[in-house]
Formats: C-alpha cells, structure tokens, sequence
C-alpha cells in the first residue's frame, strides 16, 4: 500500500469518525464549519489521484492530482463557508463516482491540467455556487 493511500484512510477516518449534526448524539450542538481546507483539498487530490490509477487515466490533471499541485493554495471562494458535513458528503461521493464521471473530472483543459478548484465535481461538492 502506498503513502498516498494511508494518508488519505488516515484523513477521511478522521473526518467520518466526527458526530455531524443530524448524528445521534450531536443534539444541541451548533454545526461545525470546515476551517481544515487544506486537509479537505488533501484528501480530494488522494481520491482524484486514486481513480486516475484505478481507471487508468494518464491526463496532466492526474498528474498534478497525484503530485499533490505543489504551490497551490486551495480555497472555497470569497465568503463561501461549508459545514464539516457538506466536505464529508462530497468526499463520500467522490468515493463512490465510478471511471466515466472521473473521466469528466479530470480530464485536461486545453491540454493542460485544470486546477483542483476549477475542475467538473458533482453537486455534492459544489458548496457555493455562483448565481
């Protein structure tokens, strides 16, 4: 098993064993912003990397998934807060997308690599959309 991979099992452990609201159990607390973005971009690029290699795709956005976009500076646009619960929602998706959505994902643009924060993702990772 590579680094890769237990890093992403290691984080997205993390974030599935914490209550969200709706969990039993959480009653009375108040919902939880997802400050960590770097660590939810992390475990996005893992996933993204992941399938490239499950599903063989070979185009630069899987590189640069799988090379972890060195000097990227992810974030969620300008007054865009989701809840820790929306990135467990779009990280479980992604889990489950099957090779023709991640051929979507990750194809190039242009012949080049779309960034992480550009690239096609299902609803589920769309927290703030654009009116």
């Amino acid at each position: 098993m590579n680094r890769r991979a237990i890093l992403l099992g290691m984080m997205l452990g993390g974030m599935a064993t914490a209550p969200t609201p709706g969990d039993i159990g959480s009653c009375g607390k108040p919902p939880e912003e997802l400050r960590n973005v770097e660590l939810f971009f992390r475990a996005m690029d893992a996933l993204d990397c992941a399938a490239c290699q499950r599903c063989g795709l070979t185009t630069k956005s899987c590189t640069r998934a799988c090379e972890g976009e060195p000097g990227l500076e992810p974030a969620f646009p300008e007054g865009c807060v989701p809840l820790v619960h929306d990135g467990e929602v779009c990280l479980r998706r992604l889990q489950v997308d099957d090779c023709e959505q991640y051929k979507l994902y990750m194809a190039d643009e242009d012949g080049e690599a779309v960034p992480l924060t550009s690239r096609p993702r299902p609803t589920e990772c769309q927290f703030c959309p654009e009116r």
